[in-house]
Order: C-alpha cells, then sequence, then structure tokens
C-alpha cells in the first residue's frame, strides 16, 4: 500500500508555484510497551476519572479548563477551541533564504519528503533543488498544518527535497544557562594532540544501519524467555566501572592506550618526543653533584641542600 501524503499544495518562489506532496520521513521505532497488571487476579487496571468529594464522573461532563491562578479556571468546550485553530493553507511560500550553518541543529524538529505532485510539475521542481544546492541555501517560510503553524525550511536531498518543522525561539533553552559553569581555557597541547589523533584514527561514514537500540533487544529476550518459563541473568553494570580522575597523567596515560600500542599519529610522535625531551631536563636538573665540587666548596653542597 502506497504511503499517504501528510501535506498536499504548493511551494511558492516569487512567482513560481510547484505543486508538491509532502511524506513523513521518519517512522516510530521499536517499542515495548507495559500494562499494570493487578498480580493477585491477573487482571489488568483501569484508571477512572474522578472528582474529589464527588467520586467517579460520567465523560460527558468533563470540559476543558485553563487555570489563570490557583484554583481559578476560564471554561473552554471544543467548539471554542477549534475556532482559534488555524486553517490548513495550501501554499508554502518561501520567504528567506540561509546558509545553512546559520541554523543551530538544536531548532530542527522533525523531517519530511518533498516530491513533485506530477510530471508537470517536475521541471520547476529540478529547478528549485539545484538552485538551493548551487548556492547553497535553505529556504525558509510558515505553513499551517493540521490547525498549527510551523516554521519551516526547505533544502536539496538526492532527487528530491526535505522540509522541516523548526522549533520556535519560546522552545528552546538557552545554552548559556547550562554551559556558564565551563571554564573558558584552553586545554593542554599534548592532550589535545593525543585526542585529535584518535578521533582521525577512528573517522568513518556514517551509516545508520550499524546502531540498534538494544535495550529493546534485551527486552525482547527477556519477555520470550519469561514466556517459556526461563529466568535472564542480568548483570547490573556490565563489568565496566566509573573512572573520574582529576589528574592530568591519568588523562594522558588514558589517551595512549586508545591510540593502542604502535599504532599512533604524528600527533602522539610529537607528544612522545616533548616527554623525552622534559624527562631528559629534569633527570640532568637532579643530577648530584662531584664528591670533589662537594669538598671544595661546603658551603655551595649546603645551599643546595636546602634548595
Amino acid at each position: 500500500m502506497a504511503a499517504r501524503p501528510y501535506w498536499k499544495g504548493q511551494i511558492r518562489l516569487a512567482l513560481v508555484s510547484i505543486p508538491v506532496e509532502v511524506y513523513s520521513a521518519t517512522k516510530s521505532g521499536a517499542t515495548i510497551a507495559f500494562n499494570q497488571i493487578h498480580e493477585p487476579s491477573g487482571k489488568r487496571i483501569k484508571y477512572e476519572k474522578v472528582v474529589p468529594g464527588i467520586g467517579p464522573v460520567d465523560v460527558d461532563e468533563i470540559v476543558k479548563g485553563f487555570e489563570y491562578a490557583k484554583g481559578e479556571y476560564v471554561l473552554l468546550d471544543e467548539t471554542e477551541i477549534e475556532g482559534v485553530k488555524l486553517e490548513s493553507r495550501k501554499t508554502l511560500e518561501l520567504t528567506q533564504f540561509v546558509d545553512a550553518q546559520d541554523i543551530d541543529m538544536i531548532y530542527f524538529e522533525k523531517p519530511y519528503y518533498v516530491v513533485p505532485a506530477d510530471d508537470l510539475a517536475e521541471e520547476a521542481f529540478i529547478v528549485l533543488r539545484e538552485a538551493l544546492r548551487r548556492s547553497r541555501k535553505i529556504g525558509l517560510g510558515q505553513l499551517a498544518m493540521r490547525g498549527r503553524e510551523y516554521v519551516v525550511s526547505i533544502k536539496a536531498c538526492g532527487r528530491g527535497l526535505v522540509m522541516e518543522t523548526l522549533r520556535y525561539a519560546d522552545e528552546v533553552h538557552k545554552a548559556a544557562s547550562y554551559f556558564r559553569d565551563i571554564a573558558d581555557s584552553d586545554p593542554d597541547e599534548e592532550l589535545l594532540d593525543l585526542a585529535t589523533t584518535l578521533i582521525d584514527k577512528k573517522t568513518g561514514k556514517f551509516d545508520a544501519s550499524e546502531f540498534h537500540d538494544r535495550y529493546v533487544d534485551a527486552l525482547k529476550e527477556l519477555i520470550e524467555r519469561k514466556k517459556k518459563g526461563k529466568t535472564l541473568n542480568i548483570e547490573g553494570d556490565d563489568g565496566e566501572k566509573e573512572t573520574r580522575g582529576n589528574n592530568v597523567i591519568d588523562l594522558m596515560a588514558a589517551l595512549k592506550n586508545s591510540l593502542g600500542a604502535g599504532d599512533k599519529g604524528s600527533g602522539a610522535k610529537k607528544t612522545a618526543a616533548k616527554q623525552a625531551a622534559k624527562s631528559t631536563g629534569k633527570t640532568a636538573a637532579k643530577k648530584p653533584a662531584s664528591k670533589s665540587t662537594a669538598a671544595k666548596s661546603p658551603a655551595r653542597s649546603t645551599a643546595r641542600k636546602r634548595a
């Protein structure tokens, strides 16, 4: 069965209108839903809507209310709420274009695939797609769907376009309130060199199929074993222990071990050379004076000991 479009309409760029269809680009992943069961009877627990001092009430007696003060409500019925909803417009007008990196990734909410509605719309669709790709821009506009207005972006994606709904500014927490206690300082160059080498070593192409929800898999296995009357031995921490060290030497050792012996990049070699130079300097500084010098200059020897 072919997927049904989430929205049908047209993208308008100045005087050019392009009929399109919009499809959801994502789907819900595998989840495990649980019900609450009364163990002695084995029956499912249900919930009743009750009013304190009155008891269970009929569904027809329930209305929606907004609490504007403690214990004070404005009551609204469904007809009034429906009257405020925006009608779904059939036109997405691109009113602004920005560089892709100008929009923080935290504002992107949900992606949709955009395709031409018919063969007649394909030529204009391709022109818009390639213009966005060549200019490396993202188109912005506002679109009313299902009673709500969204800010959306349009960008080239393969042979088609991707539309993404964006969060409004008041829906995003300011990062500064969370990051302000983090020190604004430069890291140690040797540590940074090792960390960069480790990142380079582990760099590769992204493949979403390589990742899967291990928690859901474990739950499914547990359920199957329980169905067969078996139990599953689950280890608490999988043998891993949390280690937190403030010592720079520990961090240096951890980065070196991560890189692996005999497989270090140029950054690691530079770090090893710097450490060797420092070690040589420290050894020379700690070398004791000869006996003849100590015998000829007792005052100097005493001063060195005190130092």
